[in-house]
């Protein structure tokens, strides 16, 4: 029986970390993520469809290009080299016409998007060692595929005349190229590692802004503060699940990337996997920095629309870097996707790591430790 002068005893402090409750706040983290109706597909479904989606449809390879035709020669060699271009599988003829004004037309209709036109005398000319010539007319209103249409005119008609001639040498110099790393230039070898990368920033930002703006909204985040849980582990808790379910997609789009796409692997896992991990955790730490400035849903889904797509078109993916104006290629050594397609494009193709990606790999571990630092500041401040 205590006296009535007798102060009750101080309840003992609280540890500032503890492993046990990280580990619960972890298994509600994870059970919440998996039981929740709307994120199941974003987890499980999403991926798969996206990547294989992005996969075939992000290329920029030139097949089927319809083209018409005009011959004003209707001799064998102008039907050889009719056939040249139809044999390639890049061409494929799909209207004739008498008058090369017809081309122009059809262009503008957009009915073609090329037209030869071979003028009279083009078998005399090729018979007399002269040369002769033919005009390509392209679609420019879409600038990429016309380059590479282009190009691929350009060989074709180089090879036809070699052929025909029977000279493969011109000014005592043959050129015999080749393309390392990728011999058949497949753009798929290029983009679907590169989309690999940009799926992980997009789920890592959308889950962990996400989860913490929703605690606000229906205000569980004032239980939690308010259970034994501290910052610390609260701060914690909450990105590491999203940091295992990174992993795991990881693991997943590495599996379609070689398996669906057949993108060959000549470098090592564990390289990819550091540099994911690194990357995943400034990933994590920008979603953490968005949800402490957003105070609902929608605000943090404009903020990651405001941050991922700027990330997206400054990281290479669409672009090449060094073709961009200056000021926007300061912006990109901000950028962690920039830092991780040169690793993953480096780790797939080139069969090269960390010895080799070293930069790379010590920006992406600058860029997740100041990042995460930040966001542990303001977390700390708002939940403070």
């Amino acid at each position: 029986m205590t006296r009535a002068n007798e102060k009750p005893a101080p309840a003992p402090a609280r540890r500032w970390f503890s492993w046990g409750r990280l580990r619960q706040m972890v298994r509600k983290e994870l059970k919440q993520v998996v039981r929740d109706p709307k994120s199941r597909p974003i987890i499980f479904v999403s991926p798969i469809l996206q990547m294989i989606m992005l996969g075939y449809a992000a290329t920029t390879d030139v097949k089927d290009v319809s083209m018409m035709i005009v011959d004003h020669d209707q001799t064998a060699e102008s039907r050889a080299l009719i056939d040249a271009y139809g044999s390639t599988g890049y061409f494929v003829v799909t209207k004739r016409a008498d008058r090369a004004e017809d081309v122009v037309a059809a262009l503008a209709k957009g009915d073609v998007q090329m037209g030869l036109t071979i003028p009279p005398g083009f078998a005399a000319d090729m018979r007399s060692g002269r040369g002769a010539t033919v005009q390509a007319l392209f679609d420019g209103s879409d600038a990429s595929q016309a380059t590479v249409a282009q190009s691929y005119s350009s060989q074709i008609a180089g090879r036809f005349g070699a052929k025909m001639v029977g000279i493969r040498m011109v000014g005592g110099v043959e050129l015999r190229s080749r393309a390392w790393f990728n011999p058949s230039l497949e753009s798929k070898f290029f983009n679907v590692p590169a989309i690999m990368g940009i799926q992980i920033l997009m789920i890592c930002l959308m889950l962990t802004a996400m989860a913490v703006v929703r605690e606000r909204e229906i205000g569980t985040l004032d239980q939690l503060l308010v259970s034994p849980i501290t910052p610390t582990e609260l701060m914690l808790g909450k990105p590491i699940p999203v940091l295992l379910i990174g992993l795991f997609h990881l693991l997943l789009y590495t599996g379609l990337t070689v398996f669906q796409f057949g993108v060959p692997m000549k470098g090592s896992f564990l390289a990819l996997l550091l540099a994911a991990l690194l990357y995943i955790l400034a990933a994590l730490a920008l979603g953490l920095l968005i949800s402490t400035v957003s105070r609902t849903q929608q605000e943090a889904f404009m903020l990651l629309i405001l941050v991922a797509l700027p990330a997206v078109m400054l990281s290479g993916f669409m672009s090449p870097i060094e073709s961009m104006p200056k000021v926007f290629q300061w912006l990109t050594v901000i950028n962690p996707i920039r830092y991780l397609l040169e690793i993953v494009r480096g780790v797939f193709l080139k069969g090269i790591g960390v010895a080799e990606l070293w930069p790379q790999y010590l920006t992406l571990t600058v860029m997740s430790v100041g990042t995460l630092f930040m966001a542990t500041r303001r977390f700390k401040r708002v939940i403070g």
